[in-house]
């Protein structure tokens, strides 16, 4: 059934995230049109938390086309995958050139590259979008990370930038770039999620393992340090949930079976690191942490059979103790972030992006699960200097890490001397050291690798002679009983 068209955009997928954008949007004066496949939930929705608004509804994919303004404007909030194929699909035959299909689910960048080129060949626009913040950011503010075809920024920014999380009277929306570029930012945010948390987690578990604090104690310094560096929501959200004690007077947390879930989307980061030869070791160490939270059977049959260390009292000064461990996560948390943006400078030169990072830096800092005052720091130091090669090398950060660094090894070795399992800080030291170390042993691997595989080598500048020539592939005969030819190399 065709209607008049009365609405500024359109959202398909009536689950709590569309129906808290579509009233988000509505509270910023746009007119949205909802349809679900469950037509059902579109009454539902419209008597009740949508009552009293502007929203209008549809009951097929025909009349909810028909309520959208030139050029169309679709969010898509499914299912990643074969669903949004399917609802694309089902859209095609009633758009028309210049209307414009948003995914905002959290699909795989590479499906984001496809869907923006198929689009973009049927004379249509497509943008994926990240989008941050959970049911609360969705209804009051997210960070919205939109990519793809450039061409329908200029419709959809108003409507996104009032839509999004404001910081400091910006909006925490830009545009990031061409293709899958806004899902692949998503992709790292969430990675660098998984960091976080993961470095909570150890923190949490320094103090209740390593000094035996109680969580009501715990939640009070995460309770303090909320006020200072680590001002955050994953902080907050940390001390609410360690103080919250159920009806026995127990705390929650220590009832929860310590058994990860994940989604794919750390993962994901991890494996484009990989792929892109990036050393993000800190997500990648995060995303190891869970799968080995999993093997919860194992880890009890282990406990058994294991013997090791195990944390005896502490007789130091608990308050140094404790403020190093504030510095720790920090220093940590720097170099996560750092090692996040590498990620995304390579990325930008592989897939032919041009990335924004102050903004993406903006877009983070309200909204999103991410969002901390730490993330203001990171945009002052790329708006400084957009071309930064590296987070560690502005002066604000690298004066951070230098003054957080005696306590972030004090921090580590303990938690080593006590048995106290920390993958996620011992990864970021580990890189801090890696990185700032002119040379490496990498040297001896090369060797290795000639030597049982002929995979040749380089000379060092300023080791040249007549044997070793720079700049050449050079194989040697280690043993004399080995050839003289190399085998292939490649780049990885």
């Amino acid at each position: 059934m065709s209607k008049e068209a009365v609405a500024d955009i359109g959202l398909i997928g009536l689950a709590v995230m569309g129906q808290n954008l579509i009233l988000n949007m509505n509270d910023k004066g746009f007119t949205v049109a909802a349809y679900n496949r469950t037509t059902s939930k579109v009454d539902d929705f419209l008597a009740n938390e949508a009552k009293g608004t502007k929203v209008v509804g549809a009951h097929s994919v025909e009349e909810f086309v028909s309520l959208l303004k030139r050029p169309r404007k679709i969010i898509l909030l499914v299912k990643a995958g074969a669903a949004v194929d399917a609802f694309i699909e089902q859209l095609l035959p009633h758009l028309e050139k210049g209307d414009i299909i948003i995914d905002g689910g959290n699909s795989h960048f590479p499906d984001t590259e496809r869907r923006c080129k198929e689009i973009e060949a049927k004379g249509l626009l497509y943008v994926g979008s990240g989008v941050s913040g959970g049911e609360e950011g969705a209804r009051h503010g997210p960070s919205l990370m939109p990519g793809g075809s450039e061409d329908a920024w200029t419709s959809l920014k108003d409507i996104f930038q009032k839509t999004a999380a404001q910081s400091d009277g910006e909006p925490c929306c830009d545009w990031v770039g061409g293709g899958g570029a806004g899902h692949y930012v998503k992709m790292v945010h969430n990675g660098i999620e998984y960091g976080d948390m993961q470095l909570i987690c150890e923190a949490y578990w320094i103090l209740k393992q390593g000094l035996g604090l109680h969580e009501k104690e715990i939640a009070e310094i995460f309770k303090k340090w909320n006020k200072g560096v680590l001002d955050s929501f994953l902080i907050e959200i940390t001390s609410d949930i360690l103080a919250y004690n159920d009806e026995d007077g127990e705390p929650i947390v220590t009832k929860v079976l310590d058994s990860a879930g994940q989604k794919g989307t750390g993962k994901w980061t991890a494996i484009n690191a990989l792929d892109l030869g990036q050393p993000v070791t800190l997500i990648g160490e995060a995303v190891f942490a869970r799968c080995l939270s999993s093997l919860k059977a194992e880890r009890q049959r282990a406990s058994k059979i294991l013997s090791g260390t195990k944390p005896r009292a502490f007789e130091g000064n608990k308050a140094q103790f404790i403020d190093d461990l504030e510095q720790a996560l920090y220093a940590s948390k720097i170099v996560s972030y750092a090692q996040g943006f590498m990620l995304m400078r390579e990325a930008a030169k592989t897939y032919n992006w041009k990335l924004n990072n102050p903004s993406i830096a903006l877009m983070w800092r309200g909204g999103c699960i991410i969002r901390s005052v730490f993330l203001k720091d990171i945009t002052n130091a790329f708006r400084k200097n957009p071309d930064l090669e590296n987070l560690l090398f502005d002066d604000f950060f690298a004066n951070a890490i230098s003054k957080a660094e005696d306590g972030w090894r004090r921090i580590i070795a303990q938690a080593v001397l006590w048995g106290v399992s920390t993958p996620a800080f011992s990864s970021a030291i580990a890189f801090y050291d890696g990185m700032r170390s002119e040379t490496l042993p990498a040297s001896l691997l090369q060797a290795q690798r000639d030597y049982f595989g002929a995979h040749t080598f380089h000379v060092m500048p300023g080791k040249e002679n007549d044997r070793l020539k720079a700049g050449e592939d050079i194989h040697i005969n280690w043993t004399g009983r080995g050839g003289n030819v190399s085998a292939s190399t490649y780049q990885a």
